[in-house]
C-alpha cells in the first residue's frame, strides 16, 4: 500500500520557468483582452460619426462614455465574485460571449437612449475581463514573472484600443460606423468559442477551494508532462493562508497588512483610471477640436496607446525585480508634461508632441498600478481582490470622461484639463510609495517573502 503524498503546487510552480503551456494561456488571454480593448475604445473613435448621424451633443457623448464605465464598475464586482465562486475559466468565457453579443447590438442603435442602455450593459459584461485574466495567469507563473505577465496581457488590451482608431477611420466612412461594431462583436464571439477549447482553469484556484483533484492532476500534467502523479495525491499551497470553503467577505481584502495595501491600491487605481480614461475617451475629439482632421486625431491617439503599452512593458521587469517602488517612476515623469500642457497654451506640432509624451507616461503609469493590483491577495480571493481594485478604480474612470465633457462644454480651453489631471499621477506616485513601504519586493500578502518556510513540492505523510 502506497503512502499518500502531499504535493505543494505553489512550490512546484515557483520552481519552474515559463513553459509552452504558460505561453498558450498568455496567448489566448492576449487575444481576448485585445478584443476587450478594441470593443471598449471603438466608441471613442466612432463618436464623431455617431454624433453626426444620431445627433448627439458633447454632454450626451460624455454620458455615454461614463455610463459604460459605470457598468464596468458594477460588472467588475459581479464577475469578480463569480470568478472566485465558480472559477476563472467559466466566468471569462461567459463575459466574452456577453460583450461580443452586446457589441453586435450597437449596430442597431439609432437613439441616445438606446446607446445609453447598450453601453451600460456592454460595460457590465466587460467589467472583469482584465482582472480575471490577470488572476488566471498570475496563478500559473512564478512570483518573479507576475508583474511582467500581467503587463503583457495589458499590452493586448492596449493594442486592441490602438487598433480601434485606424480600423474605425478606415471602416466608418466607407461602410458606416455600424460596421466597426459588427467587426468587433463578430471577432469577440469567434474568440469566445476558441476559449471553450483552449482556456484552462486556474490550478491554484482549484487547490485553494479543495476541488476536483483529478482536474488538478490533469492541469499539472499539462504544465509539466514529466510529473508522476497518483490518484491518492493531495494538493496544497504552502505560501497562502487556507481560506477553505468560506464565502468571500469584503473584510478579507483588509486582513493583516492588506488593511493598508487595499486602500492604497484602490486610490491609486482610481486616480490612474481617471487620467487614463480621460485621454482614451476624449483624445480623438480633443485633437479634432484643436484643428486636426479625424484621421490624424485617431492615429495620434492610437500611437499614444501603443507607445504607452511598450513603456509599460519596459517598466514591468523593474517592478518584478524592484517591487512597487518602480511603479512611482512614470507618474513622476508625466507631471511636468501635464503641467506645461495645462498652462502654456501650446498649439500645433508642439501641442501634439508634448501631449503624446504626457499620454505615454500616463498610460505607462496605469500599467504599473495594474501589474500589482492582484499579486498581494491569496488565490481564494484573488479575483475579488483584483476585481474590486479595478471596479473601485472605475469611479475615476467615470469622472475622467465627465471632466472632459464639462471642460469642452464650458468654453474653457481644453488644455486646462491637463493641469487638473496632473494631480492624478502625483497621487498615484504617493500610493505606490506607501505600498512599497509595506511590501518592498511585492509578493503575496499572506506572508513576507523573507519569512516563508522553504518547502519541497512533494512530501509523504
Amino acid at each position: 500500500m502506497t503512502t499518500p503524498r502531499t504535493i505543494d503546487v505553489a512550490a512546484l510552480i515557483e520552481g519552474r520557468t515559463l513553459t509552452r503551456f504558460n505561453y498558450g494561456v498568455i496567448a489566448v488571454s492576449i487575444l481576448i483582452t485585445f478584443l476587450d480593448g478594441f470593443d471598449l475604445l471603438m466608441l471613442s473613435h466612432t463618436a464623431s460619426y455617431m454624433a453626426d448621424d444620431i445627433g448627439l451633443s458633447k454632454l450626451q457623448l460624455g454620458n455615454v462614455f461614463s455610463i459604460g464605465l459605470f457598468g464596468m464598475m458594477l460588472g467588475g464586482f459581479f464577475f469578480g465574485y463569480l470568478g472566485d465562486r465558480i472559477g476563472r475559466r467559466p466566468t471569462i468565457i461567459l463575459s466574452a460571449f456577453s460583450f461580443g453579443f452586446l457589441t453586435l447590438l450597437f449596430a442597431l442603435a439609432n437613439s441616445y437612449e438606446a446607446l445609453l442602455a447598450l453601453r451600460f450593459c456592454n460595460g457590465f459584461a466587460l467589467g472583469a475581463m482584465l482582472p480575471l485574466c490577470w488572476a488566471l495567469n498570475i496563478e500559473f507563473v512564478p512570483r518573479r514573472y507576475r508583474a511582467t505577465v500581467v503587463t503583457i496581457i495589458m499590452v493586448g488590451f492596449s493594442l486592441g484600443g490602438a487598433m480601434a482608431g485606424p480600423l474605425s477611420v478606415w471602416l466608418a466612412p466607407r461602410f458606416g460606423w455600424q460596421s466597426v461594431f459588427l467587426l468587433g462583436g463578430g471577432a469577440t464571439l469567434a474568440s469566445a468559442v476558441l476559449l471553450l477549447f483552449t482556456l484552462p482553469e486556474s490550478v491554484r484556484f482549484l487547490v485553494s477551494k479543495q476541488r476536483q483533484p483529478e482536474k488538478v492532476a490533469n492541469i499539472l500534467k499539462r504544465l509539466d508532462p514529466d510529473l508522476e502523479l497518483r490518484a491518492d495525491d493531495r494538493y496544497t499551497l504552502s505560501d497562502e493562508v487556507d481560506l477553505g470553503q468560506r464565502s468571500f467577505r469584503v473584510g478579507q481584502l483588509f486582513a493583516g497588512k492588506l488593511k493598508w495595501v487595499t486602500p492604497m491600491l484602490w486610490i491609486g487605481f482610481g486616480v490612474s483610471s481617471m487620467a487614463m480614461y480621460f485621454l482614451a475617451s476624449w483624445s480623438p475629439l480633443v485633437y479634432t477640436y484643436a484643428g486636426f482632421d479625424r484621421g490624424t486625431a485617431s492615429w495620434v491617439s492610437s500611437f499614444a496607446s501603443f507607445s504607452g503599452a511598450m513603456a509599460g512593458l519596459v517598466l514591468m521587469r523593474f517592478v518584478d525585480r524592484k517591487g512597487p517602488y518602480a511603479v512611482m517612476v512614470y507618474p513622476l515623469l508625466s507631471l511636468p508634461f501635464l503641467l506645461v500642457l495645462g498652462v502654456a497654451g501650446l498649439q500645433g506640432n508642439a501641442f501634439i508632441a508634448l501631449s503624446l509624451i504626457g499620454a505615454i507616461f500616463v498610460k505607462g503609469s496605469h500599467y504599473g498600478i495594474t501589474s500589482i493590483a492582484g499579486i498581494f491577495y491569496p488565490s481564494a480571493i484573488r479575483a475579488n481582490g483584483a476585481g474590486w481594485a479595478a471596479s473601485v478604480g472605475k469611479i475615476g474612470s467615470i469622472l475622467g470622461p465627465l471632466l472632459g465633457a464639462y471642460v469642452l462644454n464650458s468654453g474653457l480651453p481644453v488644455v486646462r484639463s491637463f493641469a487638473i489631471l496632473a494631480l492624478c499621477p502625483a497621487v498615484l506616485a504617493l500610493c505606490a510609495f506607501c505600498v512599497a513601504r509595506i511590501y518592498p519586493q511585492g509578493g503575496s500578502s499572506t506572508e513576507p517573502a523573507e519569512n516563508r518556510k522553504s518547502s519541497t513540492s512533494i512530501s509523504t505523510g
